[in-house]
């Protein structure tokens, strides 16, 4: 979609226009569903959470207040949903690490090698949410920040962390 249609997608969805945030959701749906599928390990938590978000987005888009925001907006809606299903796995004893969940996994995100796919097991939900968002959505550390409601210098810092973390598991 050209810029210009975006914005006006954008505009004309924030005055209750159906049809244009209907495009505006299609556009971002994937991403959305990718990262809440890598956050959750669950495809019908992310399925949940991603139709949560988009039910949010609707409801409050005529709060949004700038076109460019809209992508940074409704993740940084799909992040706190994420943040409150995660919230509930640690409460619960719920096997998110099911292996069903890891051939999931291994299928939606064509990692090259095995162990990658299980390393990926074995970071925390809040650092999976933040390498997701970097490297599956290829947003920016402050774009994160933003999204996630951290400083953005955490943000960098625990993405190399778990991006080393991630070389030191690979390679056990």
């Amino acid at each position: 979609m050209k810029t210009d249609d975006f914005r006006k997608d954008v505009n004309t969805a924030v005055r209750g226009d159906r049809e244009a945030f209907s495009r505006l959701y299609a556009l971002v749906y994937e991403e959305l569903y990718r990262t809440a599928f890598y956050s959750l390990r669950n495809e019908h938590d992310a399925a949940d959470a991603v139709s949560e978000t988009v039910l949010d987005a609707f409801n409050s888009i005529r709060k949004l207040r700038s076109e460019e925001a809209f992508r940074s907006w409704i993740f940084k809606i799909l992040s706190a949903k994420i943040k409150r299903k995660q919230a509930e796995y640690s409460k619960s004893a719920v096997d998110i690490n099911a292996p069903e969940y890891e051939s999931i996994l291994h299928e939606n995100f064509k990692f090259e090698n095995q162990e990658l796919a299980e390393a990926m097991y074995r970071i925390e939900d809040e650092d999976r949410l933040i390498l997701s968002l970097s490297v599956l959505s290829g947003y920016t550390g402050d774009e994160i920040a933003k999204i996630c409601r951290i400083n953005p210098s955490t943000v960098r810092s625990r993405l190399m962390r778990t991006k080393e973390k991630l070389k030191r598991l690979i390679g056990e």
